[in-house]
């Protein structure tokens, strides 16, 4: 069965640094999009950043400049490395595949406060 264990959350002060990483397993990693959501308390999950099997990314313009995806195939991991990061951009991290149906890992928190 397809699984996403997402790791590498924290507490990190403003313009500090973080890379997520999300491990996958239960389908064939390197054929399919990868995605990155987040969730705020009380907001809806938003998509952060994808990546396509070809290694294309998509960002939206709250983060486009400060995150990057990036995948290896050979590990089966998809990662986020966000720098400069803002208080606006606390919430919980989950990753996303379509694998015929949406899968999404349990989530990490992220924290950025002084």
């Amino acid at each position: 069965q397809v699984q996403l264990v997402e790791s590498g959350g924290g507490l990190v002060q403003p313009g500090g640094s973080l890379r997520l990483s999300c491990a996958a397993s239960g389908f064939s990693f390197r054929l399919y999009a990868m995605s990155w959501y987040r969730q705020a308390p009380g907001k809806q999950r938003d998509l952060v950043a994808s990546i396509n099997s070809g290694g294309s990314t998509n960002y939206p313009n709250s983060v486009k400049g400060r995150f990057t995806i990036s995948r290896d195939n050979t590990k089966n991991t998809v990662y986020l490395q966000m720098n400069s990061l803002k208080p606006e951009d606390t919430a919980v991290y989950y990753c996303k595949v379509h694998s015929g149906i949406d899968h999404w890992g349990k989530g990490t928190l992220v924290t950025v406060s002084s």
